[in-house]
């Protein structure tokens, strides 16, 4: 049992700089009621946003929305910023001690929050899996935002950690078809192991009832533009920060009536708003991750203490990772689990 009147010595990173991150000690307060005390496990690195905040790229004009949930300091910086950390409770009300959970925080080993911001993980979820929870929960409100139909043919131009996680959803869908498009012919290994059909965006099929835009390029969104049918719809999930994109809205985009909509996490989609809160969202995006086929994205791992270096080499281009997991030096005691009953799907 901690001692309020003893500080909970933490280690925290920070973006202290344009392009430069640090760890660094923090002391915590103990928890009060209805708080908890988290023993990070794993966190991932979610590489579009947070290599944004690296290079200090935050637009002030919505530097206010775009904040973490625990976030603390301001863009530019110094800030510290993440939002995929799985731990385990280490003290708390007592019904929640030893749970393993998810939450919305920054990279950080140890860190006091409200039970109420906690997400339980299942247990035919693994732990290290359960980092992409954050990233799942994007792709369950595009998907509530499009609203696919029966029959659809859709298209998911970006494969990402977005954009593949939202064609791994969709896979489970009646769709008449459905294909994740890509420059690089090397992301069909992951369009394979999510048994989706992979296209280059020059033989990409056309006429489609929704297209999502991952891939946070201009020359993806006039693609997506171009693979919707008449009057379709473009759902843009990319994020381009403080760079600026010219769109061909001449051409054929009023005469086919195309629709762009954007879809952004930080609320509930509109057409579930009234009815599902976000601790309801990201309960179901946990509960999705029972199935094997995410470990896709867990293309790679560091220790907590090489974290500055790593987004060093994601921001360089020297790392290549969908989801980077970073392990904490606590994962060791990480919680028996129950072996899921389920085979592993290699699909």
């Amino acid at each position: 049992m901690t001692n309020a009147n003893n500080p909970i010595h933490a280690t925290a990173y920070w973006t202290t700089a344009r392009e430069h991150g640090e760890l660094l000690p923090e002391e915590l307060r103990a928890p009060g009621p209805g708080e908890a005390l988290v023993c990070a496990l794993y966190s991932g690195i979610s590489k579009g946003t947070e290599m944004v905040v690296h290079s200090g790229a935050v637009p002030p004009r919505v530097a206010q929305q775009m904040r973490a949930p625990h976030q603390e300091g301001q863009f530019p910086g110094p800030v510290k910023y993440g939002y995929l950390s799985v731990g385990v409770v280490e003290e708390g009300p007592e019904e929640w001690k030893g749970q393993r959970v998810f939450c919305l925080n920054p990279h950080q080993d140890r860190y006091v929050v409200p039970v109420s911001e906690l997400t339980r993980i299942p247990d035919d979820v693994p732990t290290r899996r359960a980092v992409l929870t954050g990233t799942v929960e994007t792709a369950v409100n595009a998907l509530w935002e499009a609203g696919p139909r029966l029959g659809d043919r859709v298209a998911v131009v970006g494969a990402g950690l977005v954009g593949g996680m939202v064609a791994t959803l969709l896979r489970t869908f009646p769709l008449s078809r459905l294909q994740l498009v890509d420059l690089d012919p090397g992301r069909k290994n992951l369009a394979d192991a999510l048994g989706v059909d992979f296209a280059h965006p020059d033989d990409a099929l056309a006429d489609c009832d929704i297209v999502f835009h991952c891939s946070a390029s201009q020359e993806g969104l006039e693609r997506s533009l171009q693979l919707a049918g008449d009057e379709g719809d473009v759902i843009e999930m990319s994020w381009y920060a403080n760079r600026e994109v010219t769109l061909p809205l001449g051409e054929d985009f009023h005469a086919r009536r195309l629709s762009i909509r954007a879809s952004q996490v930080g609320v509930v989609a509109r057409a579930r708003r009234h009815r599902r809160t976000n601790a309801e969202r990201l309960e179901l995006a946990v509960s999705l991750l029972k199935d094997p086929v995410f470990d896709a994205f867990l293309t790679g791992s560091s220790p907590f203490q090489d974290l500055p270096e790593v987004v060093q080499g994601l921001a360089h281009g020297k790392i290549d990772a969908l989801c980077h997991v970073i392990e904490y030096p606590q994962h060791n005691a990480e919680p028996q689990q129950t072996a899921p009953s389920h085979p592993t799907d290699q699909r």
